[in-house]
């Protein structure tokens, strides 16, 4: 769980994201949460792109296993449940609104981008858009921060205890921007 200011990104980390998205990765400034063999699971991201384009999405799932498993969630109806949720409890909307709150702070530390001011991610803070936006901030910012992405880690039968990594600890074989330890 690691919450701005982040560790230096290294070259191997950027080569197991961008394994993991199938493309290059662009604007990662660190790695919010890591699977248990030490590969990148939630990649933080600049708020605007190297090439200019505004991103919300500070917090970025990059897990394929824990991506699927939301993908599988969101196809299972979670979202329409957890806005029902929102509607009719006042303390999860609170809490919910307070995740917002602290997903812009942690994002604001590296620059605000107008066309996304007080925007966050994953419908944030009065709706559920999407759960792989909501479990990747629960998974940096850890539990009790994010009521929604907590509940749908809580549901998925994805476990960031459990590695499921096509190429356990990548991330790690290599020293210091990649270049090779010992």
């Amino acid at each position: 769980m690691t919450t701005p200011p982040f560790d230096a990104v290294s070259a191997a980390d950027i080569r197991v994201v961008s394994a993991q998205l199938g493309r290059e990765a662009r604007g990662v400034v660190g790695i919010s949460a890591r699977c248990v063999c030490g590969n990148p699971t939630v990649v933080s991201t600049a708020p605007r792109l190297p090439q200019g384009t505004p991103f919300p999405t500070f917090y970025y799932l990059t897990h394929p296993a824990a991506t699927a498993e939301m993908s599988r969630l969101e196809a299972g109806q979670m979202m329409v449940e957890m806005t029902a949720l929102l509607a009719s409890d006042e303390g999860v909307r609170a809490q919910y609104e307070r995740a917002h709150e602290a997903f812009l702070a942690d994002r604001a530390q590296f620059g605000e981008v107008e066309e996304i001011a007080n925007i966050s991610a994953g419908g944030m803070p009065t709706r559920v858009k999407c759960l792989h936006a909501l479990a990747g901030h629960a998974l940096a910012a850890g539990p009790g921060v994010n009521p929604i992405g907590d509940l749908a880690l809580e549901r998925s039968a994805w476990s960031p205890e459990r590695c499921e990594c096509t190429d356990p600890g990548a991330a790690l074989r290599d020293g210091i921007d990649g270049i090779p330890a010992g």
